[in-house]
């Protein structure tokens, strides 16, 4: 009985076979099919890269560049310091409002002298700490010393020693004096002071560590000076050589204390709210003449033509 059954599923599955070797026999099958495929045979001009607005993170635009193969450029994260000088005013001195104007009899500057003994205590302690780290510091002496160092550093600037005036301001200074006066002319003359210089303010601070310490020294000079900027054409842009002024001026100084060779350099100045706005800075433009031929001739309407010299015979 199981030969029969046997041989019945042999016949079977050969009957399966032939059917499906027939299918792949059928000549309708060996027929090309009528699905067309685009072939492309031109190839097209430049294709404009995906614009960055079309990506809704910096992520994913960063990823569809490196997938192009685009080399992106390594960016440090970090922000160079420069341990010789801070980056700013500790403690910045806020100046009383009317000082040089105001008498100290009055209500007002009585207010400016008891302001001024809150102060003096903090001023005491950072004053023991820098001769201990500074004993050639003196409170007697540092003020005029301090202006000396205010008018050789103009002084450089009018004459734009680079060397000395590196010398004689601090990192973060010397941007704020030499920026803008490309292709300017400045003249600066110190004339005399008006009151003497004194210390209104003396603190410490530091960076990275507690033992790297600087010392800053605010000085109130209140002085009369000359300036004149002349432009790269000589023409002047503001104030006068022979215009006078009386400037109050409160100048910080700075000194990298832990450091053997430093020394005090000018660092940086406090503007107070109060003080009066300068003046405009007046600016010179260029009026457009006319537009000649190469074969005509200026001539200015305005200057007065001679006549010519009569011919004597």
């Amino acid at each position: 009985m199981a030969a029969p059954m046997r041989q019945a599923v042999v016949k079977l599955s050969l009957c399966s076979y032939l059917q499906s070797t027939g299918c792949l026999l059928n000549p309708a099958r060996l027929t090309p099919s009528s699905l067309v495929m685009p072939v492309r045979t031109k190839k097209r001009g430049y294709t404009p890269p995906k614009s960055i607005n079309d990506f809704s993170t910096p992520e994913e635009a960063m990823k569809y560049a490196r997938a192009a193969g685009i080399v992106m450029p390594h960016e440090d994260n970090f922000r160079p310091i420069n341990i010789f000088c801070t980056a700013g005013i500790a403690d910045a001195y806020v100046p009383p409002e009317g000082d040089a104007r105001m008498s100290s009899l009055s209500k007002d500057g009585l207010k400016q002298k008891t302001e001024r003994l809150r102060q003096l205590a903090s001023t005491q302690l950072s004053i023991r700490k820098i001769r201990k780290l500074d004993p050639k510091f003196n409170v007697k002496t540092f003020a005029e010393e301090a202006q000396n160092i205010f008018i050789e550093a103009h002084n450089n600037l009018t004459n734009f020693d680079k060397d000395k005036l590196h010398d004689l301001v601090t990192e973060h200074c010397y941007p704020e004096m030499v920026r803008g006066n490309k292709y300017k002319t400045i003249r600066w003359r110190f004339l005399e002071s008006l009151e003497p210089p004194r210390i209104v303010q003396v603190r410490l601070s530091t960076m990275v560590s507690q033992e790297n310490m600087y010392g800053q020294v605010t000085v109130r000079m209140h002085t009369r000076q000359t300036l004149a900027i002349y432009d790269r054409f000589g023409r002047l842009m503001y104030g006068g050589e022979n215009i006078p002024k009386d400037v109050l001026e409160y100048v910080v100084f700075e000194k990298h204390l832990t450091n053997r060779y430093g020394q005090w350099r000018l660092h940086d100045k406090i503007v107070p709210s109060w003080a009066p706005p300068k003046d405009p800075v007046i600016k010179t433009v260029m009026v457009p003449g006319p537009k000649l031929d190469p074969s005509q001739e200026y001539e200015d309407p305005i200057a007065p033509q001679q006549a010519p010299n009569p011919v004597t015979q």
